[in-house]
Parts: structure tokens; C-alpha cells; sequence
């Protein structure tokens, strides 16, 4: 190969093009001009004998070159990429090390002394959590309270700031303080009691204190029990609803809470129940309305004196017996639906005076009230036996009007307490507990009322009477109730609540029917000695 051949290999080795400048040619120029080659190759070689010549250099594809691309300043190449020095350095023995961005490490930033770590928000947070379990857990399934909502649950900027607000502060501050006072378990129970025994001592007064008050002439209606029902439904909405009275116990700062963040829990506040369970199941009675409706079925229900108040007729007239029917449809829907009413109206009246309603401190009623009630229910109680054994005046007087009674209500009351506590919770749809004290203390009074009319026991003997009164009024007062009847009627679904009373209300009328009604459809009643 001459000289002239291996300049042209050069050139396009170079990326040039023969007889052309230094500037780059284009892609499509450069493979024109190989092509051209070729063609004026092929032609002379069939013109020519295999002749060559400097005009005709023969280019192969095994040495072309691959096309020249224009250089982008803007653009650096992989060369630059790989070898680009970094703009930090580091020193060792004196030389610069080569430090690519890859490898450098973010810039440290300075820590918030004030700011509390992550890792402890996290720590502080669990136990925190675990805590409020482990008191839930000691509640029971009962006062168990609903599953956590988000706003109980701490945002990401709380857990790594570590801080609360006031406002979350001051919420959780009831809760915490009514973790602190919640007493043993030992110490709750005797609380209850006491509260039991002291209330149903009260429950009883006022019963007995409304029938006497509405006994005057002219009254329009003849079971007098229904107005003590009526008050005693009329206090358990309102307990129900209420939620400013016990805040500090149950925990929630919000009084637009639902009421199942309120409701079970209050159940386990020692105060809660002796109001409601023991004031307000020992107001009513549901043994004395299921006595006035087989009274008023047979038309032995004696009304007011036509002539001087707190006194009975002595005589009842005779009617027909449509009539009677009628008197016992009259009783059964009155009391329940009156009742029912009363409550309705308690639970708004709590709704209206929500805003004004005080919150008991959870420190008075656990170091100051709680051992008032102890003294008080014991002593009370203690204080009704004396003076039923060494009566201050006429012994008939005073134990038949309030003494015997009073001796006779706590038993009831506690029974009932118990019984619906184990009871209850076996039927959800019917309240087992309510149902089998209302009907086993519809059947003691039965039974205490024939013989309270013997001839030759209550009818007798003055003390007899007095007892038998005391059972009535006292032990069977206080074990059944309408506050709590009904109010289990309102929580009930309908078809629920229709079965559970009309069940309750038939079972009962049907006790009075054979114990009653076998003893005044045969011998008759005779007027006790101590009426």
C-alpha cells in the first residue's frame, strides 16, 4: 500500500473525510461518500482487469471507522462522569483523595436540646398504652370502655416532638385522676353496700311518704303506688342520661359523648348505684302495682275517704264485672305508660340542665362520702331494728307506719342487686335478673297479704300485722322495681321490649290470680288489726 492509500486509512480512522477539512462531517454524508466509492470500485473493476489505481482505494467495513458525533459542551462524557474530582477533599499524608457525591455524607444537623427524642416519644407512648389496658382490663367486661379512637391515638409531630397540647392535657386529666382514686376492690364493694342500705332506707321513706300524701279525697287515682313510680322513673332517666354528675369518675372531659363511653362505666361507681339501683328501685315497686291490678280485677282496691284525707273506705261498692276488666286494663297500661313517660322526661331534664349541672370530685366522694355513707347506712339501719324492738310510743303506730319497713328494705334491696348483677347478663334480650326478683317478690307480697287478712293471724295479732306490713312495704317494696323495668323496656328493641313486659306483666298478674285468688275467692279477706 503507497503513501497516498495509508494517508487516506488515517484520515478516516480520524473521522475525516478525504480532501475534506477538520470539521466533523454528518453521519449520512460520510456513508454517501463510502457508497460512491463502492459503486465507482465495482464499475472499474469490471472495466479494468483488477487495476489499482490512487483514485480507487478499496475501503472495507472491517476498517470504517463509526460515525463522528458533534460534542455537546453542555453535555459532559462518561470520562468526565467517572473522573470528576469532588468538591470536598480529603487530606491524607499530605495528598488529596477524591471524594465522589455518592459517598458523601448528609450535613449533620444540630439537635434540639429542648426537643425529646423519638425513641422516647415512642417508649413514653407504649406505656402509656399498656397502662390504660391493664385498667381496663381490672374494670371487667362490663365497664370495659370502646376500642380507642384516632383522636386518642398520638399524630407523628406528637411523637417526635414528644409534647401535648393544653387542650389534650387537660382531657386526659379527669382520667388520670379518676385512675388514681379508683378503689380496691374489697373497698368498692363495701362502698356499694353502704350506699345500698342508705338509699333504699331513703327509697323507702318517700314511697311510703307518697302514698300517704296522695291519699285525700277525690283523687283521681286509686292505685296511689303510681305516683311514687313516676318519681322514681322520672330520677333514673335523669341518672341515665346525666353526664356532668360523675365526669371525674368515668373519665371522658366531653359532655357530647356518646353514651356508651359513659354509660357501663358509670354502672361501677359505688354512688352511681345506690342512686339508682338503691334510691330509685326502692322508690317503686313493681310487687304493689301488680297487687293494686288483681285488687282492681276482683274490686277490692280501696279508694280515698270521701270525708278526711290519709284515711281508706271502709266498704267498696259492688260493680259488674266488664267493669272490673276494665279497672285491670286501666292499671296495666297506666303504670308502664306513665312510668315509661316519666323517664323519657328525666333523660331530657338532664339534657337541659347539663350546662349548670356540678361534677362531683372524685376525692370528696372517695375520702368524704363513702365513709358518711358507711356510718350512715350501717347506723340507720341498726337504728330502724332498735326501734322496732323498744318503740318510742304506740308500738302498732310506729312499727307498722315506717319502723318494720325500714328493718325489712335493705335485704330486698341487696337481693336485687345481686340477682341482676348474675342475672342479667345471661339474656341480653331479657333481663333475667329483673324479671325472676320482680315475680319472686310479686309472690312474697301475695302471700304476705292473705295472711296479713287471715282471721286468725294478721286479722289477730296487732305485732303479726305490723311484720307482715313490714315485709310488704319493706323486703318486697324494695326487691322489685318499675325504674329499673322500665328503663330496660326503653333499651331494649321493640319486639324485645315487648315481650320482656308484656311477659313480665302477665307472669306477675297470673302469681297474684292463684295466691291471692285462692285465698279471696274462697274465704275472703277480713280487715287486718293493724289498717
Amino acid at each position: 500500500m503507497d503513501d497516498s492509500a495509508t494517508s487516506l486509512v488515517r484520515e478516516q480512522r480520524s473521522g475525516k473525510h478525504p480532501g475534506t477539512s477538520d470539521v466533523a462531517q454528518p453521519a449520512s454524508t460520510y456513508y454517501n461518500s463510502v457508497t460512491t466509492g463502492r459503486a465507482g470500485k465495482e464499475e472499474s473493476t469490471e472495466n479494468d482487469d483488477g487495476d489499482n489505481d490512487d483514485e480507487s482505494f478499496e475501503i472495507t467495513e472491517t476498517v470504517m471507522p463509526p460515525p463522528a458525533q458533534h460534542n455537546d459542551p453542555r453535555r459532559p462524557s462518561w470520562e468526565d462522569k467517572v473522573h470528576r474530582e469532588s468538591r470536598h477533599g480529603r487530606h491524607s499524608n499530605g495528598e488529596e483523595e477524591d471524594l465522589t457525591e455518592m459517598t458523601m455524607p448528609p450535613p449533620a444537623e444540630l439537635e434540639d436540646p429542648q426537643r425529646e427524642s423519638l425513641e422516647k416519644a415512642v417508649r413514653r407512648w407504649s406505656t402509656s398504652r399498656s397502662r390504660r389496658k391493664s385498667h381496663e382490663a381490672a374494670l371487667g367486661e362490663v365497664a370495659a370502655r370502646e376500642p380507642a379512637d384516632r383522636r386518642e391515638r398520638p399524630s407523628d409531630e406528637e411523637t417526635a416532638n414528644g409534647r401535648t397540647s393544653p387542650e389534650e392535657e387537660h382531657k386526659a386529666a379527669p382520667e388520670e385522676e379518676a385512675r388514681d382514686f379508683k378503689p380496691s376492690p374489697w373497698t368498692g364493694e363495701l362502698a356499694t353496700i353502704s350506699w345500698l342500705i342508705f338509699f333504699s332506707l331513703l327509697g323507702t321513706l318517700a314511697r311510703l311518704g307518697v302514698d300517704a300524701v296522695t291519699l285525700y279525697p277525690g283523687t283521681p287515682v286509686t292505685s296511689r303506688v303510681l305516683w311514687a313510680n313516676l318519681g322514681g322513673s322520672f330520677i333514673m332517666g335523669f341518672l341515665a342520661e346525666d353526664r356532668r354528675l360523675f365526669r371525674e369518675e368515668w373519665g371522658s372531659p366531653d359532655p357530647k359523648a356518646p353514651a356508651s363511653n359513659h354509660g357501663k362505666v358509670k354502672k361501677t361507681i359505688p354512688l352511681y348505684i345506690g342512686l339508682a339501683t338503691g334510691f330509685c328501685g326502692s322508690f317503686t315497686s313493681f310487687s304493689s302495682f301488680m297487687r293494686d291490678a288483681f285488687l282492681a280485677l276482683t274490686n277490692d282496691l280501696q279508694g280515698p275517704s270521701e270525708t278526711s284525707p290519709y284515711h281508706s273506705q271502709t266498704t267498696v261498692h259492688s260493680r259488674n264485672g266488664g267493669f272490673s276488666f276494665l279497672a285491670l286494663l286501666a292499671i296495666l297500661i297506666l303504670h308502664p305508660a306513665i312510668s315509661l313517660a316519666a323517664l323519657n322526661v328525666g333523660a331530657q331534664f338532664a339534657l337541659l340542665l347539663q350546662p349548670i349541672t356540678p361534677t362531683i370530685p372524685v376525692r370528696f366522694a372517695r375520702y368524704v362520702l363513702e365513709p358518711i355513707a358507711f356510718v350512715l347506712g350501717i347506723g340507720c339501719w341498726l337504728g330502724a331494728v332498735f326501734l322496732a324492738i323498744w318503740p318510742p310510743g304506740n308500738a302498732v303506730h310506729w312499727r307498722f307506719r315506717a319502723v318494720f319497713p325500714l328493718v325489712f328494705a335493705p335485704p330486698g334491696c341487696l337481693l336485687r342487686f345481686y340477682a341482676s348483677k348474675h342475672l342479667n347478663a345471661i339474656i341480653p334480650a331479657f333481663p333475667l335478673g329483673t324479671f325472676v326478683v320482680n315475680i319472686f317478690g310479686t309472690a312474697v307480697l301475695g302471700m304476705a297479704f292473705d295472711l296479713q287478712h287471715a282471721g286468725n293471724i294478721g286479722a289477730s295479732s296487732p305485732n303479726a300485722c305490723a311484720v307482715l306490713q313490714g315485709i310488704m312495704d319493706g323486703f318486697c317494696g324494695c326487691l322489685t322495681t318499675v325504674s329499673t323495668w322500665v328503663a330496660e323496656l326503653n333499651s331494649l328493641r321493640r319486639s324485645h321490649s315487648w315481650i320482656y313486659g308484656s311477659t313480665s306483666a302477665g307472669v306477675g298478674l297470673a302469681v297474684m290470680v292463684i295466691i291471692m285468688g285462692s285465698m279471696g275467692w274462697t274465704v275472703g279477706f277480713q280487715s287486718p288489726v293493724c289498717s
